[in-house]
């Protein structure tokens, strides 16, 4: 029975590096992903003044409470949405200038609703190009905190930064939200956050944060739940095949995990215990109708196995899919239609038929891991698949491919081409 080893989660490591830089102490991190983002963001501190000790099972934080320990700095925020949204965040709770830029693909990712919540907080933001976008220049203050509104349907992203900020500013923060998307996100946040010693309220639609700040720990990061989805959809179109993931059961923190419940409902034996889960491949694999708004990020994987189900694949209410890395519906679409697949999409659905009727083409990844990975596993069933742009799966997953190939070469149970 193959048994994969995830990286970590980009989303926790993410959120414990900023809880990290902003608690009281020295913070370890336990199997960090050590990825283009992770690196990316850890970098980004770097550059702010914060200390990041980084050996290949831990990382370690020095924290400051304060703010980051000089005047001003320079950031490059890479491709990372975490960095790109959480750093300009941690910044404003300090004192100083300090200067966010990013990729050319994040500087197309919006960001005006996180930015006009904290300039209604009274931070000092400015957009030096295009209002909404990177590159943006932080003059840093201290944040009071009190009441703020926020629009987070596009992303829950915005809904976290402030959350984590919550208790660096001098008040507390009251955060009322007018709409949220991938609310198991936010639900990760609030879970670290109580890791860190601070503990988060909700009434309705309003998230209460105390002042106070954060304690350092011991963090222990778990396999990320998104990587892992390909590893099933491996496993759930391959008749026979099991694939097993530790470190990822009923205590998981990700809603991610919630794709094996489509796996489920469409035909593939799950097994979900307190030490891991299991997707077994049974031979079928049902067509099906699903709302994807809290598990976004696997709507690519879904996408790319719809074709081998025995009827109609529609995915709804994914409308943010298309303010990713790219517009994930439109990408999904146009590679299924170069393998011959019948497709529609709507604002925020796509639905995708039954069978394949091209051979094998080559994938456009424009530039986004989750084509990538999500596409490595329709060529399970499609000889011939090639990729534009095999390594942008360094984003999350550098070994990718090469775990992939070791998953398909398995004799045992495992996954066969």
């Amino acid at each position: 029975m193959p048994v994969v080893d995830i990286p970590g989660s980009k989303s926790i490591t993410a959120r414990a590096l900023f809880l990290a830089a902003a608690a009281d102490g020295v913070t370890t991190l336990v199997r960090p992903l050590r990825s283009d983002d992770s690196e990316g963001f850890a970098e980004g501190l770097v550059r702010l003044g914060y200390r990041v000790g980084r050996t290949p099972g831990a990382w370690q934080v020095d924290g400051r409470p304060q703010g980051p320990a000089v005047p001003e700095a320079d950031v490059y925020c890479r491709d990372g949405a975490t960095t790109a949204r959480f750093l300009p965040t941690l910044a404003a709770a300090g004192h100083g200038t300090y200067r966010f830029d990013a990729s050319e693909q994040m500087r197309r990712r919006p960001l005006l609703p996180l930015t006009r919540a904290l300039r209604d907080l009274g931070v000092d933001l400015r957009h030096e190009q295009a209002e909404g976008h990177h590159p943006l220049t932080v003059r840093a203050a201290g944040v009071e905190g009190g009441e703020v509104v926020l629009d987070a349907g596009q992303s829950s992203q915005y809904l976290t930064a402030l959350l984590l900020l919550g208790p660096l500013t001098r008040k507390g923060l009251r955060i009322r939200v007018t709409d949220l998307v991938s609310v198991p996100y936010v639900e990760i946040t609030i879970a670290m956050m109580r890791a860190f010693g601070v503990r988060v309220d909700r009434e309705g639609d309003v998230f209460v944060v105390p002042p106070g700040g954060y304690r350092a720990t011991t963090y222990a990061i778990e396999p990320d739940a998104s990587t892992a989805s390909y590893f099933f959809a491996a496993a759930a179109v391959t008749p026979g095949a099991e694939v097993t993931v530790p470190g990822l059961g009923t205590g998981a923190l990700q809603g991610d995990l919630g794709f094996v419940d489509v796996l489920r409902r469409m035909g593939a034996r799950v097994s979900v215990g307190a030490s891991g889960t299991t997707v077994r491949g049974t031979g079928v694999l049902r067509g099906l109708t699903v709302n994807m708004r809290d598990i976004s990020d696997t709507m690519p994987t879904l996408a790319a196995i719809a074709p081998f189900a025995d009827g109609p694949v529609r995915i709804e209410d994914v409308a943010n899919t298309r303010v990713k890395e790219c517009d994930r519906l439109e990408a999904c679409a146009e590679n299924l239609r170069r393998l011959g697949v019948e497709v529609a999409t709507g604002p925020d659905w796509i639905e995708i038929q039954p069978g394949v009727r091209g051979e094998g083409a080559e994938i456009a990844s424009y530039g986004d891991h989750r084509i990538v990975m999500s596409f490595a596993v329709t060529g399970l069933r499609v000889p011939g698949i090639s990729f534009d742009d095999p390594g942008c799966v360094r984003k999350t997953f550098p070994g990718f491919h090469e775990a992939f190939a070791e998953l398909r070469g398995r004799p045992e149970n495992g996954v066969q081409a």
